[in-house]
């Protein structure tokens, strides 16, 4: 199941992506090597949704991407996504 997640760096830094395997993927994340986060760590999940398709998760993420800091932190404060609710 494809996903858009946020992760909140601990300089400050929210890092959009996507994956297909949410654990694996933030293991690439959090893991030593030349990654987006590798100097970031330790870095915090803190959003996420799920979709039937990954490109309208990869559409999702640029859209996401897109927006300025002060409207990521309103979707990450509102909720939702797997963090409240796991799929099944």
């Amino acid at each position: 199941m494809p996903y858009m997640y946020m992760l909140r760096c601990t300089d400050g830094a929210i890092i959009t992506g996507t994956a297909w395997d949410l654990s694996h993927h933030l293991g690439d994340e959090c893991g030593s090597g030349r990654t987006r986060t590798a100097w970031r760590r330790p870095v915090e999940l803190v959003y996420v949704e799920w979709f039937d398709r990954i490109d309208a998760a990869f559409y999702r993420e640029r859209e996401v991407h897109g927006w300025r800091r002060s409207r990521k932190e309103r979707l990450i404060a509102e909720g939702g996504g797997w963090l409240d609710s796991r799929p099944s």
